[in-house]
């Protein structure tokens, strides 16, 4: 499908209002009231190849979440160039020729920015993508992918379940061979794990550069934020401009915490709504979400 270049930059505008409120004080205080208590470290990093999903209807883009390990972009690339070579010459831009050019010289310097925002070493000599038995996940092609894009870039990657991680003297190796930065896949946001607990202590003592980390999912990622993202008032009274909330309170479903008192009436509406944990985003035209 081809989405409309009106639709790619209301999708850039909502993206930039996110990232101008999640600045805010008041909005990072309450971030940080229900995150974990790691997100409170803030190394610098803020996030290699974040994923922003929408739901394009009737009405303009709706914000479905924020992913800060979100997958897919290595894989659509390779879609994208495909289906370049099939598209009539009016269907294509220069600006989509650009990116589609560009991708993999702009996710390594993404990656080289992540990096120097932690560290004042020029590059890292090794990185590791980590997941959970990665091999097993459905986005392995997906790391390995970005493992070939960083090799051949001169940076020495690999594919690591937590497990093989050891920490000691200050130093996070695998396999006896130091590693410098985590490409982190890893669904447990806060590293509470047990199989985890060499890599959060690793990473809360700056060993290693993790990109995405915990305080960037606190901020951006936790669905509880979303009740903060629809709620434009509280946004105005925190700092905000007008163009920001105004674009938030028009792309963002109203969002709000939910409890156990309320299951009987959340029931009866459930089909105007999207339940997520906690949450409950009410339906905008069309809007369908999966989690």
């Amino acid at each position: 499908m081809f989405v409309p270049k009106t639709e790619i930059a209301t999708m850039e505008r909502i993206v930039d209002a996110i990232e101008l409120a999640a600045k805010l004080p008041s909005y990072q205080a309450q971030a940080m009231s229900w995150a974990p208590k790691i997100a409170a470290f803030d190394p610098g990093p803020i996030g290699a190849l974040m994923g922003y999903d929408f739901h394009l209807g009737r009405d303009s883009p709706q914000l479905i979440e924020v992913n800060t390990n979100a997958g897919g972009a290595f894989l659509n690339v390779l879609l994208a160039r495909a289906q370049k070579r099939c598209c009539n010459a009016s269907q294509q831009s220069a600006a989509t020729t650009q990116m589609l050019d560009t991708f993999e010289e702009s996710v390594f310097t993404m990656f080289k920015q992540e990096w120097q925002r932690q560290s004042a070493v020029a590059m890292p000599n090794r990185i590791a993508i980590v997941d959970n038995d990665p091999k097993s996940q459905f986005m392995f092609l997906e790391f390995q992918l970005a493992r070939q894009l960083l090799q051949a870039r001169g940076i020495d990657t690999v594919i690591l379940d937590p497990s093989e991680l050891d920490y000691v003297d200050g130093k996070l190796t695998a396999h006896g061979k130091p590693i410098d930065m985590i490409y982190n896949r890893l669904v447990d946001f806060a590293f509470e794990e047990p199989d985890h607990a060499l890599l959060k202590h690793a990473y809360l003592e700056g060993a290693v550069v993790v990109t995405p980390n915990p305080h960037v999912h606190a901020m951006l990622a936790n669905k509880h934020n979303l009740t903060l993202l629809s709620d434009p008032q509280t946004l105005r009274a925190w700092g905000l401009n007008d163009a920001a909330a105004e674009c938030l309170e028009k792309s963002v479903p109203r969002t709000k915490l939910v409890s156990r008192d309320e299951a009987a009436a959340l029931w009866r509406t459930r089909r105007q709504l999207f339940l997520s944990q906690l949450l409950v985003m009410e339906a905008k035209g069309s809007i369908a979400v999966a989690s």
